[in-house]
């Protein structure tokens, strides 16, 4: 346990920080899966909507540090590809 005021500070702070951190990486997460959700249903304009409206939610999380730019890029081309690559 902390036992300075400094340390229950940066333990009060921590926790703050994860919490917000946790649910910035789920809405990432929740964005994505809609994406993968439209490409298997077959829709290819609910999947290319899906994608515009995740971009820049997965780019905004690189901005905030919550992921790494090369994993979104990763992302967004693989997302991209299997659009492209729909019927």
């Amino acid at each position: 346990m902390a036992n300075t005021a400094q340390a229950r500070k940066r333990a009060r702070q921590s926790e703050k920080h994860r919490q917000q951190n946790a649910s910035l990486r789920s809405r990432t997460r929740t964005s994505i899966k809609k994406v993968i959700a439209a490409i298997r249903s077959g829709d290819k304009e609910q999947a290319k909507t899906a994608f515009q409206a995740a971009t820049p939610v997965v780019d905004s999380m690189v901005n905030k540090g919550i992921i790494h730019r090369n994993k979104a890029a990763r992302h967004k081309s693989r997302l991209s590809a299997r659009i492209k690559a729909m019927a």
